[in-house]
């Protein structure tokens, strides 16, 4: 009986690291995800909307969205470029949005960047 519960305790040990590399591993990739649809959102925003027609940075986004989903398959929709510009405009700075990326989701901030687009 003692090495039924010693195997138990060595996989219950195993398990436990798996499950915690796990969630290390999807918080990093939440958290490069986010800074990569920040990236996208700060580059659209000051490299060619700033400044520029409303109907200019309807082309623009709507072109864009084509190619990278021809490139990239679903993902990258119009809609999606526009929650990127959002979320490079509600958060400005990029390391204030690193420290919060281990905490939220992406979902979280479309939810967060969503109502900020309503209210202000």
């Amino acid at each position: 009986m003692s090495d039924f519960l010693a195997h138990n305790a060595l996989f219950q040990e195993v398990r436990q690291l798996i499950d915690e590399a796990k969630q290390r591993t999807a918080i990093s990739i939440n958290t490069e995800i986010t800074l990569l649809y920040w990236q996208v959102g700060k580059r659209i925003q000051t490299e060619v909307l700033q400044g520029q027609r409303a109907e200019y940075g309807k082309q623009v986004i709507a072109v864009l969205s084509q190619q990278l989903t021809q490139t990239y398959g679903k993902g990258w929709s119009e809609r999606q470029l526009r929650y990127c510009i959002l979320l490079a405009e509600v958060f400005p700075d990029r390391q204030i949005l690193h420290t919060v990326c281990a905490k939220l989701s992406w979902s979280h901030f479309k939810l967060i960047i969503g109502l900020e687009g309503l209210t202000g």
